[in-house]
């Protein structure tokens, strides 16, 4: 067999055609092809995260609906403004179940704090320290929401000082604090229907 020029130019002809149609054809193809699996693969995970978030609507639903209930119970925590003054009686009551003598009680302006108001109150008051103990035990437990903050306990120096000038009894102290009582302004309170 003779190769000449003619089967030669053949020969290169019948080679840059597979060469040409892979360069070509084939891998742009396979670069599609690769870049819409990624895609394929992206979506596909979307797709399962959205389905692991709506099977658990339901268990949405149920938190939040949890959520409404203790936000309607803190909310009845909050009296309004003619219940402050029953507060302030209850106070007086455990002070004085408690061998406390409250010395004095000024109101400072209301603050506003979200939703709600903050009444604090700059309390003085004095007695044995294990009735105090005991009157902080059944503040905390009141069914109403207060916080007590710029505490200042000392000890008594063994005589009252005012009009009443007894001697204390051992053990005594002197409380000087702020009683926050949150309340619910009178526009503010919820209509309930």
């Amino acid at each position: 067999m003779k190769f000449g020029l003619r089967e030669l130019i053949f020969f290169l002809v019948l080679l840059t055609v597979p060469v040409a149609s892979f360069i070509w054809v084939f891998r742009p193809r396979n670069e599609e092809i690769s870049q819409a699996k990624t895609e394929i693969a992206a979506k596909q995970t979307k797709l399962d995260t959205l389905a692991k978030v709506t099977s658990k609507i339901e268990d949405i639903g149920v938190e939040i609906e949890k959520g409404r209930e203790s936000v309607e119970m803190i909310e009845a925590k909050l009296p309004n403004e003619q219940d402050v003054e029953g507060i302030l009686e209850q106070i007086a009551q455990l002070a004085k179940r408690n061998n406390l003598v409250v010395r004095s009680v000024k109101s400072d302006k209301p603050v506003p704090a979200a939703t709600y108001m903050e009444q604090p109150l700059k309390m003085v008051m004095d007695g044995e320290f294990d009735g105090f103990y005991q009157f902080m035990l059944e503040l905390e437990n009141l069914p109403r929401i207060t916080r007590i903050h710029q505490i200042k306990l000392e000890r008594a120096d063994g005589t009252k000082t005012g009009p009443e000038k007894e001697s204390l009894p051992p053990g005594s102290m002197k409380a000087d604090f702020i009683l926050s009582i949150y309340f619910q302004p009178q526009q503010a309170k919820p209509k309930t229907s």
